[in-house]
């Protein structure tokens, strides 16, 4: 049969500190009505100047690699925004300190869109069978990145990883990867940058107007390639902006909200961590099945979009997201 990549295990990691909207309005000039009308956030978990994002990709991926039967990884594939440094890359680190030594190792960067960027390259190589597993990681430390006086951004982001293991097997089995659309457009690159810590922009407005219409967009595409039909979705698994932007997509799928899944309201957007933080708790609570038919999606900076779809497979040793001390 034909060669596919499969979802074999995934893990999480969320910093032990947590950044309430109380704490917030303490110090900014908004309140915790304001912040959750606009956001659904009520808090964010933020790492320490000490916590690297080295630190919270290994410890996310060391969770997916302790829920599976086999810990052999051929390939490593980072997507972050926030990198420990501008060279060298962070994978090689991470891949060195989970005892990985000598397999490729590299950062990705596309935002938000990261995880689902990082999916598809790492199912290119098993599709190549250049590797047989690849371990995909998103993490991510955006709540360094705003001014910290600026209130419109400020209460969005938090920090985090997660990461999926997968590995070489058929077409349509359980947690194979179903055709994945991608896309990106150069002339949105200003509607979100940040050309260092503390001095993100964002234009708001034009941001809820692009993710809505390029995810919507995208996730059409990827079930009509899937050979499904959108009331054939079990489950929506959006990248977690905020609740307007994925709700606004829900609707404009015809998703029930019922099959709409969301943290974003105690972990905030946490980038390239978001989707597979999200599959983890949700895989954990009960809240994605077996079967379930799922539908990935998520927009970032660049401008850069994507979806995908699978039928979730039975992970019945996934764990709750760790918190990193």
């Amino acid at each position: 049969m034909t060669r596919a990549a499969v979802v074999a295990a995934v893990g999480s990691v969320l910093p032990a500190f947590v950044v309430s909207n109380e704490d917030l309005t303490a110090r900014l000039d908004t309140t915790d009505e304001w912040i959750r009308s606009r956001t659904g956030i009520t808090r964010r978990h933020v790492a320490g100047q000490e916590q690297s994002t080295a630190d919270l990709a290994v410890r996310a991926a060391t969770q997916a690699l302790a829920a599976c039967d086999s810990a052999t990884v051929d390939a490593l594939v980072l997507a972050t925004t926030t990198p420990d440094r501008c060279c060298p890359a962070t994978a090689p680190t991470v891949a060195t300190r989970l005892g990985l030594t000598s397999i490729p190792a590299f950062d990705l960067a596309a935002g938000c869109t990261g995880f689902l960027y990082a999916m598809a390259t790492g199912a290119g190589l098993i599709a190549a069978d250049t590797t047989r597993t690849v371990l995909v990681i998103g993490a991510d430390r955006l709540a360094s990145l705003p001014h910290p006086e600026d209130r419109t951004t400020v209460p969005l982001f938090g920090d985090g990883a997660g990461a999926m293991l997968l590995r070489s097997g058929n077409v349509g089995e359980p947690g194979a990867l179903g055709p994945v659309v991608l896309g990106s457009d150069g002339a949105g690159a200003d509607l979100i940058r940040a050309e260092h810590p503390g001095a993100l922009h964002m234009d708001g407005a034009d941001v809820f107007r692009h993710a809505v219409h390029h995810m919507s967009g995208a996730s059409r595409q990827a079930v009509a390639a899937a050979g499904w039909d959108l009331a054939d979705v079990d489950r929506l698994v959006p990248h977690q902006a905020n609740h307007r932007i994925t709700s606004f997509v829900a609707r404009q799928l015809a998703i029930p909200d019922g099959c709409l899944l969301s943290n974003v309201a105690d972990v905030g957007n946490t980038g390239a961590a978001s989707i597979p933080l999200l599959l983890a708790q949700a895989a954990t609570e009960g809240w994605l099945k077996p079967g379930h038919r799922t539908l990935l999606t998520a927009f970032g900076a660049g401008l850069t979009w994507g979806a995908l779809t699978l039928t979730w497979p039975d992970l019945s040793r996934t764990r709750l997201p760790e918190e990193a001390p």
